[in-house]
């Protein structure tokens, strides 16, 4: 009943409105002038009452032309695709979270509307257009809600594209290790202001193992997060994801912390293009590079495993001592313990080898690592926020079973959704 009564009261509304006759002629804004076309032009126009047929006046040169004015069109700010504006927005709200498909059907049971997937693409592509033009309209945050600390952090995910793989001819197979669809990665990266947040490395500890007497204190959160997202550009000068998500990263960064009056942290995993990438964008000597912790504890449980197995009751002790050494600044000292513990249980080749890598990944990383003074400077010294936005952005919505994307759809998606993230 309540979509009959919408569906009544907007046909009164545009039979009120007329077909939006002004005259004969009418001026344009250029100074020139459009007479009346004799026939009268339909457009269809789907509202979330249901689809309309619009018979409208329109002025130009002649038939066959292109109309110069429309006066309904513009009395009404009808839009230019034929799905009205809190239709498309109603429809993209669900098509960021949840398969086309589903969402079409979602509409369909609440509005008895159907819609294409084909349709629901095509608004989410064009949608898409506009996300940049809106970000570069964004001025800066007002100072008195940024935090203390400017942090830039980033990470990159793949995205499976549709037909990026090797094809098969005639049914033949194709050579071992290719597959029809590749991914390819994008780039997520992220600002934002934070206050400090003082701790010590048993706190950091009693966390990390969900100690049950532990008690965390409030922590600041994290102030105006925005973020960008893409995927490599194709074409004449193609750039990589990285690349241009690190363009929006110098420009925000430089509106964020123009006078360089705060310290700035670049908080990343161990992905040295990153870290390359961050150091150029951001043009602050004073840099703190950080090293996510969280990429850090998952290598100590590796080692714990190689060296004891995984079912040894002396695997969280190790664990836990390892990290609480890494949070006071014993970096080094916890990769000796592992060369040594390596030579002294006399692993395996293949062993040696993984426990190897993980001590060089902890070594070249070491200058990141200075946990210790992070946390009594107050410092982030994990990328929840990135991880966060790579997951909602990528994993969620793009990452779900038998998904193959389009480059092309895949940029629009991953735009739409920067603008529908939860801030």
């Amino acid at each position: 009943m309540a979509l009959q009564v919408g569906r009544r009261g907007l046909t009164a509304f545009f039979d009120a409105h007329g077909t939006g006759d002004i005259g004969e002629t009418v001026m344009l804004p250029d100074g020139q002038q459009a007479k009346r076309l004799e026939e009268l032009h339909e457009r269809r126009y789907v509202s979330i009452f249901g689809p309309f047929t619009l018979a409208r006046t329109v002025y130009g040169s002649r038939e066959g032309q292109a109309l110069e004015f429309v006066p309904l069109d513009n009395r009404l700010q009808l839009p230019e695709s034929v799905f009205s504006y809190v239709l498309q927005d109603w429809d993209q709200a669900l098509a960021v979270e949840q398969p086309f498909s589903q969402a079409s059907q979602t509409i369909q049971r609440m509005l008895k509307l159907k819609q294409s997937v084909n349709s629901l693409e095509g608004m989410n592509r064009q949608q898409a257009q506009d996300v940049a033009s809106f970000r570069d309209l964004q001025g800066s945050p007002p100072a008195a809600e940024e935090g203390q600390i400017v942090v830039v952090s980033a990470d990159c995910k793949g995205v499976v594209i549709r037909g990026q793989g090797t094809k098969t001819v005639c049914g033949g197979e194709r050579p071992a290790g290719q597959r029809a669809n590749q991914k390819r990665m994008a780039a997520v990266a992220a600002v934002y202001t934070v206050d400090p947040y003082m701790r010590s490395a048993d706190e950091v500890v009693a966390a990390l193992f969900r100690d049950p007497d532990y008690e965390p204190r409030p922590r600041p959160a994290p102030c105006h997060k925005r973020v960008w997202a893409s995927l490599p550009k194709e074409g004449p000068e193609p750039r990589s994801s990285i690349a241009v998500v690190f363009d929006w990263v110098w420009w925000e960064f430089a509106q964020r912390n123009p006078q360089l009056a705060r310290p700035t942290i670049c908080l990343c995993d161990g992905q040295e293009a990153l870290w390359q990438a961050c150091a150029e964008a951001v043009l602050d000597e004073n840099l703190v590079e950080i090293l996510d912790l969280l990429h850090v504890t998952p290598r100590l449980w590796a080692a714990a495993t190689l060296l004891y197995g995984a079912k040894s009751k002396e695997v969280v002790p190790f664990v836990r001592q390892r990290v609480t050494q890494v949070l006071e600044g014993k970096v080094e000292s916890v990769i000796r313990s592992m060369r040594r513990l390596a030579q002294e249980r006399e692993l395996p080749s293949a062993k040696k080898k993984a426990l190897a890598r993980i001590c060089s990944y902890l070594n070249k990383n070491r200058h990141r690592m200075h946990y210790d003074e992070y946390l009594r400077q107050g410092y982030p010294i994990a990328s929840g926020v990135i991880e966060g936005a790579c997951r909602h952005l990528v994993k969620d919505r793009m990452e779900r079973a038998g998904m193959h994307w389009t480059l092309t759809g895949a940029q629009a998606m991953l735009g739409k959704e920067k603008s529908a993230m939860p801030k």
